[in-house]
């Protein structure tokens, strides 16, 4: 007998080059590798820690993550708590659109009633717990209370940063555990004045943590991205078939070629004190250094 959490599925995103992060990388690795494989701060890469950070919440078997062919030298040394069979390949990186339509329609022929969590692997997150308690009232609130909406995890901003993409919340939504919100309008990395205006007025960063019916997501991308699903589902499991079609695809960002264009269909829930960063500037990933009374090792004098 299947219960509700038996439904439940994270799907790990790991496909970008991480271009902003290179020369930083480079420093630290000697290589221009992506963010998301290099170990940044401690023993664990950023990928590392987000599958340890999901599996409370999910199990590995139930846990799929996206990657780039040509990063599989990298990833599979990382990728080992997963089955082999949950590591969906996509042939070329053609930004986050088809990477995460591709790894949706995996898991939809999978589960069709899967209910799933998308999980950058390139951020950091200081309080853990308060991160995946944030995650679970988010699947709640869809599950018991609006089924037919996506829900996105919005931080609440301690500075008008303006490398962070922001979300304009609407009238708050009834039934969650805590603050949750329709979603009025996104704002990609607007300038400082912007950015703080945003955050008078209530303004969350885009954490791009969302959770969902599969079904749903599916749904609403076949309206707005019609072609792109349906080359992509008939030839999801034929790797010869799927980079021959992924090559025809054109490059489409999956916030503001989607969420953006289905604002009506989201809800935004507040998460507070995560410590939370995409690290997708190298003066990102020095401020929570810093934080944390550490030296970057990039600024550590070489030794004669």
């Amino acid at each position: 007998m299947t219960t509700a959490d038996d439904h439940r599925w994270a799907l790990v995103l790991a496909g970008g080059d991480g271009t902003r992060l290179q020369d930083l990388t480079r420093r630290l690795t000697g290589a221009p590798i992506p963010k998301q494989y290099c170990r940044i701060l401690g023993e664990r890469s950023l990928l590392e820690a987000t599958f340890d950070r999901v599996a409370p919440l999910v199990p590995p078997g139930r846990t799929l993550a996206v990657v780039t062919h040509a990063h599989l030298p990298l990833a599979h040394p990382q990728l080992v708590a997963l089955p082999a069979a949950n590591v969906v390949v996509q042939p070329a990186n053609r930004d986050t659109g088809p990477g995460i339509l591709l790894g949706l329609l995996e898991l939809a022929r999978r589960d069709p009633d899967a209910l799933v969590s998308v999980f950058p692997s390139d951020h950091d997150v200081r309080d853990e717990h308060a991160f995946r308690s944030c995650i679970t009232d988010m699947a709640a609130a869809v599950v018991a209370h609006h089924p037919n909406r996506l829900a996105l995890l919005g931080v609440r901003p301690d500075r008008a940063d303006t490398g962070f993409g922001y979300i304009a919340p609407g009238s708050r939504l009834p039934g969650a555990a805590r603050p949750s919100f329709r979603v009025r309008a996104f704002h990609e990395k607007p300038d400082a004045a912007l950015a703080s205006r945003l955050i008078r007025r209530g303004g969350l960063w885009n954490s791009f943590v969302m959770v969902g019916r599969v079904a749903r997501f599916l749904e609403l991308l076949a309206e707005v991205h019609p072609d792109a699903v349906g080359r992509l589902a008939a030839v999801v499991r034929d790797p010869a078939a799927l980079a021959r079609a992924y090559g025809a695809l054109p490059a489409w960002n999956f916030s503001r070629d989607f969420l953006q264009r289905i604002a009506g269909e989201l809800l935004v829930l507040r998460g507070e004190r995560l410590g939370w960063s995409d690290w997708g500037t190298p003066e990102a990933v020095e401020r929570t250094l810093v934080a944390l009374g550490l030296v970057p090792p990039w600024r550590v004098p070489e030794t004669a």
